[in-house]
Formats: C-alpha cells, sequence, structure tokens
C-alpha cells in the first residue's frame, strides 16, 4: 500500500467514525474498513488519557469511568449509542420488517432505546470502573479497538436491508478487507491486553453474532444502526470479559 493510499484510508476511517477533524475524502470508501480498529483506538486512547489523568487526581474509579464514557460518546457523537437505540426501538417495536425499519429510521427514542442503552451503558460504567480500580488500561484499548472490526465483518456478511442510509451509501466491504480490520484489531488487542484479549476476542464475536443473527431475523439484513448496535455490544462484552 503506496502512503498517499494510506493516509486516504485513514483519514477516511477517521472521518467516519470520529468527531475529529480530518481533510475532506469525498465519499465513504468501503476499502477503508481496515483501519477502522484504528479509529476506534484512538477514541479508546483519548478515553484513557482522561482517566488517567482523573486517577491522578484522586477521583474514584466510579467518576473516572463516567469521564471516560463521556469522553468515548464526545469523540463519535453517540453515533453508535444511536444505532442501539434505533434497533432496540424497531427490532421490538415492530411487528413487520418494513415498520422495524420505519422506527429505526425516527430520530426519536423509544422506550425499548432508552432501556437498551441504560442497560449497556450501565454495563460499561460497571466494567469500567473495575479495570479503572485495577489500573489496568490495556484492555480498554483493546475492547475499543475489537468492536470497530466487527462491524466490517457484519457488512460483508449480511446484505444491506434497507438500499438507502449510511450503510447503503458506504458500500460493503469484501471478506479480505474485513479479515484485514480483524487482523490488525487482534494484533491491537494482544499487544495491549496480552493473552487475556483471547476470551476478549471471543466475547466480541459472541456479541456481534447475536446482533447479526437477530439483525437478519428482524430485518433481512444489516443497516448502519445494525453496525453500530454490533460495536455496542461487542465493545461492553469484551469490557466485561476483561472486567
Amino acid at each position: 500500500m503506496q502512503l498517499r493510499d494510506l493516509r486516504h484510508d485513514l483519514f477516511a476511517a477517521f472521518g467516519l467514525l470520529t468527531r475529529l477533524p480530518m481533510p475532506d475524502t469525498g465519499a465513504p470508501d468501503p476499502r477503508a474498513a481496515w483501519a477502522w480498529p484504528l479509529a476506534g483506538l484512538a477514541v479508546g486512547g483519548l478515553a484513557v488519557l482522561a482517566g488517567m489523568g482523573s486517577a491522578a487526581l484522586g477521583i474514584v474509579p466510579g467518576v473516572t469511568a463516567a469521564l471516560m464514557l463521556g469522553v468515548a460518546a464526545a469523540l463519535t457523537g453517540g453515533l453508535h449509542e444511536d444505532g442501539l437505540a434505533d434497533c432496540a426501538d424497531g427490532f421490538w417495536g415492530g411487528r413487520d420488517k418494513a415498520r422495524r425499519l420505519e422506527i429505526m429510521k425516527d430520530s426519536r427514542v423509544g422506550s425499548y432505546g432508552v432501556l437498551a442503552l441504560g442497560i449497556v451503558l450501565l454495563a460499561r460504567w460497571s466494567a469500567l470502573t473495575a479495570l479503572v480500580g485495577a489500573g489496568h488500561w490495556g484492555p480498554v484499548l483493546a475492547a475499543e479497538a475489537l468492536s470497530r472490526a466487527v462491524m466490517p465483518a457484519v457488512m460483508a456478511a449480511l446484505p444491506n436491508a434497507r438500499g438507502s442510509g449510511l450503510s447503503a451509501s458506504h458500500g460493503a466491504p469484501g471478506w479480505g478487507t474485513a479479515m484485514q480490520a480483524a487482523a490488525l484489531a487482534a494484533l491491537l488487542a494482544l499487544s495491549l491486553a496480552g493473552w487475556q484479549a483471547v476470551p476478549m476476542i471471543l466475547a466480541a464475536m459472541l456479541g456481534t453474532g447475536a446482533v447479526a443473527l437477530t439483525a437478519r431475523a428482524k430485518i433481512g439484513g444489516q443497516t448502519g444502526d445494525v453496525l453500530g448496535a454490533s460495536q455496542q455490544i461487542a465493545l461492553t462484552a469484551a469490557l466485561a470479559l476483561a472486567a
């Protein structure tokens, strides 16, 4: 890969998945999906830096964990959390595929979405509190990288359910790109968390599989919201296993 292509893919990945200022690379490029774990690593890195600073000031682990959640959400604009809430509302609030997709497109959050967000955020906060209290920062970074690697796999495995929206306009990366993202995330996780990364990887895979199977049953494929939900569940599962 040429340096020019590498820079393009990194800018495209960070521009799509974060709110960090990046040069405009034009339309989203599915070939850049291999770099999505690096975007996750950057989000996790900034959240960890905030957490380390908070811990150094003697702030209790629970508050430090809440700060880290806030920093991560600010860096992504709540993109993945929004997808989780929309999926929860649509999957369990609609009686057929058309109605479920219609609900998922609605910007309002219903009771299922609120419950899903509350449960997942509580689980993440609990896991982060345990990891922060023990001074284990590496697994947090590993989980953030792993959770971005599952999204290309879901896109490669499932057809687009709507034919429009962010997921459709982005295009689907091939299995080769998805495997590159998975390999990169696995290497990062192993370097950051050691052999503890192995059960974290398995947990992320199981969580992603559950989301993908549910999406296929409920709407016949994936959307941008499904990708966000898969990231959130994979991240939560990996953190819980690490904690």
